[in-house]
């Protein structure tokens, strides 16, 4: 029962912290704003979407497009491997069961399929007939692919969405191919919906000497033909013949900044060392040909390459506007998202909702406290006012603990917030309860208080420990709004053992030392 010095040092300079650190979240935003900006770490919790206002965004990773993609991968590199073995074929076309190529002679059967093995090893190549042989992606790889394909979108996703400059934001997965992005303060989603609406994959490819078309069928073979971006200062409707063969790959570009040419915006690249080699050595062997740049399969820039374009950088001329310049330049830094995203689900919430949230969360909270606060100062006299003190500072630990680590505070959360009162009091009930059995079978007052607090430790430890447990598991399998309930929760119940066990013990330390007690006053 006895509490060191040291003991009651440290209890208060716990107490102190987490009112210095809670206290951002009762002054006006207006004060803050005045405060230095070396105070900026000073802040109080995040408020969700459902408290704040803002935007909620449901998105999909289109798989499918995955696998489409895999097959012309495949489709190209048959190509270029019969092609380095001198193999001659008719016919390599893709299908929704894998590649068909059609050799010239069946002779060659065996050969073929050792050199597209050979450039596919994770591939099945089997033979289909005298003549022909299938290339077909295995379920693990495409399962592979699609699992890295979503987690790479989630992090791209964050990227996108701190350039964007938006605050507090929350991103997560759902499910094996979803991903929630919550914007908090964001009432009209409408650029962040552009944003993430782009792929954003470019590439630098060479244009074929013919230029343009206006059907697939009259291109050469290894071409293929891609419409003008309707962003760009391209001549409208006009296709480009535009050779297969990646030259140089969007993914060596390091950064991106919109910038100005001449008076008209333009966005500035720069590659990686690797990069910048190979985009020096095809702008030197091409010089007088036309490199096309190649944006989510559509032509933003074709420009003559005049000479060699060394040292890794260049620039890129598309007839932007200023806000499209630096929606581009935005989008490269961030990377190209491995598969386009589709919008399931989107849905707004105003501030004037976001407030009215608040003021039901806190009248429910200050109602519910209220009736605890009367119901122990009823049934514990002084030890009530004792619990109740505890409980106050049980709050400020909660509110300041979640405003260091920046923890966002939902509808839910406030819930669990209530919860862990109500759980932090009844340790209480448990202590005092323990110490009025005692006392009443004839034990001293400070044996009585020795056992209240050493006896009843362990149920509270117990009974604390299971709701953890809870907790844990809603925050790991749970989403969202569940998520927050978890974390207050987790969080309050941790902060309401240091209340109950160390707090109130203080105080009632110091009411036994004021003076000689003889009486249990509950």
């Amino acid at each position: 029962m006895q509490f060191s010095n040291t003991k009651m040092i440290m209890v208060f300079a716990v107490i102190l912290a987490s009112i210095f650190f809670a206290a951002p979240n009762l002054i006006p935003s207006s004060v803050r704003a005045k405060l230095p900006a070396s105070m900026s770490w000073w802040k109080p919790m995040n408020l969700g979407l459902d408290l704040r206002g803002g935007s909620y965004l449901l998105l999909e990773v289109d798989t499918s497009a995955l696998d489409k993609e895999q097959l012309a991968d495949q489709e190209e590199t048959a190509r270029t491997s019969l092609r380095e073995e001198k193999v001659a074929y008719r016919n390599i076309r893709s299908a929704d069961d894998g590649v068909y190529v059609t050799l010239n002679d069946a002779a060659d059967l065996t050969r073929a399929r050792a050199a597209i093995a050979k450039g596919a090893p994770t591939m099945d190549v089997t033979t289909v007939g005298d003549d022909r042989v299938r290339i077909v992606v295995p379920d693990r790889v495409k399962r592979e692919r699609q699992l890295g394909a979503v987690s790479q979108s989630l992090e791209i996703v964050r990227r996108r969405i701190d350039e964007f400059g938006t605050t507090e934001p929350s991103i997560q997965r759902q499910g094996a191919d979803r991903i929630i992005v919550e914007l908090p303060g964001v009432e009209n989603p409408e650029r962040v919906k552009e944003l993430l609406g782009q792929t954003a994959k470019m590439n630098f490819h060479m244009l074929d000497p013919m230029g343009t078309a206006s059907d697939a069928k009259d291109i050469p073979p290894g071409t293929m033909l891609l419409p003008g971006s309707a962003d760009a200062a391209l001549p409208p409707g006009q296709k480009y013949v535009v050779r297969r063969r990646v030259e140089v790959s969007g993914e060596r570009l390091i950064d991106s900044q919109p910038g100005f040419q001449d008076g008209a915006p333009i966005v500035n690249f720069r590659f990686d060392t690797a990069g910048g080699r190979r985009f020096g050595q095809v702008t030197s062997n091409n010089v007088g040909q036309r490199l096309a740049i190649v944006l989510d399969n559509a032509v933003i820039s074709a420009p003559v390459l005049k000479g060699p374009i060394v040292g890794g950088s260049g620039m890129i001329e598309g007839g932007f506007t200023v806000e499209k310049a630096k929606d581009l330049a935005l989008l490269l830094r961030a990377g190209a998202l491995p598969a386009p995203l589709n919008f399931l689900e989107e849905r707004s919430v105003g501030p004037g909702l976001g407030a009215d949230s608040i003021k039901a969360g806190a009248t429910a909270a200050l109602v519910g406290g209220g009736l605890v606060v009367v119901f122990m100062i009823i049934a514990y006299h002084t030890f009530g006012l004792f619990a109740v003190f505890g409980q106050i500072f049980h709050m400020l630990t909660l509110f300041a603990f979640l405003s260091v680590v920046g923890g966002t505070l939902t509808l839910p959360g406030i819930a669990g917030v209530v919860l862990s009162l109500g759980i932090a009091v009844d340790a209480n009930v448990l202590i005092y309860e323990r110490m009025r059995e005692e006392f009443q079978s004839g034990r001293t007052l400070m044996n009585a208080l020795t056992s209240g607090f050493q006896n009843a430790f362990a149920t509270i430890f117990d009974s604390n420990l299971t709701t953890f447990i809870a907790a844990a598991i809603l925050y790991f399998l749970g989403t969202g709004p569940v998520r927050g309930f978890a974390v207050t929760l987790a969080v309050g119940i941790a902060t309401s053992m240091f209340s109950a066990v160390m707090i109130t013990r203080m105080q009632v330390w110091m009411w036994y030392r004021a003076g000689k007690r003889t009486t249990l006053p509950v």
